[in-house]
């Protein structure tokens, strides 16, 4: 039954999810976190950080490990099959469809309708995370950590793994006593 579940739990926001990794994240949230149980908000957070600092795709990397601590080598596999058979199917069965409509006005309304909804779920996935690291780690940390990481990226140009490696170093060094 377990393995079902880690199927579900990466199948159905990966074929929900328009847009790729970053779309389908807070789906996966919501399964891992509120729907099985199997992360905390903070955990999900900490191990979004860690798939965002490392090369690939981020919900592969992070599909892999929750299947791993989940249900073992074979609860990964099944995980990682369920993130990339949407898009197998979609690649196999739908670009051709898609392809011939590329222009096609109602495909286009679609995407426009589309994009704006992904942005809500990060922005409300990004709440939630700052909520999660105001609570826990206090509010100078926190206020800390998001101005340093906004000037460090937007003012002087810092590549976003730097910033997600330092506060990853930071939060290790000063923050490792800081229960979840």
């Amino acid at each position: 039954m377990i393995y079902w579940e880690i199927f579900l739990a990466f199948f159905i926001p990966n074929i929900v999810g328009y847009g790729g990794g970053p779309a389908s994240i807070p789906l996966i949230q919501m399964e891992v976190v509120d729907r099985y149980g199997w992360m905390t908000v903070s955990e999900f957070g900490e191990l979004l950080a860690i798939s965002n600092a490392l090369p690939g795709p981020i919900a592969t990397k992070m599909a892999g490990y929750i299947g791993y601590e989940v249900g073992g080598v074979l609860g990964a596999t099944i995980a990682l099959f369920a993130t990339v058979a949407p898009s197998l199917i979609a690649m196999v069965f739908l670009l051709g469809i898609l392809y011939k409509f590329k222009d096609s006005p109602k495909v286009k309304k679609m995407t426009s309708f589309v994009k704006p909804t992904i942005g809500v779920l990060l922005g409300v996935l990004a709440i939630e995370f700052f909520v999660t690291s105001w609570e826990g780690a206090g509010t100078w940390q926190t206020v800390l950590l998001a101005g340093g990481s906004f000037l460090l990226m937007e003012k002087w140009k810092v590549h976003p793994a730097f910033v997600i490696a330092g506060s990853l170093l930071y939060g290790a060094l000063f923050l490792g006593h800081v229960s979840s």
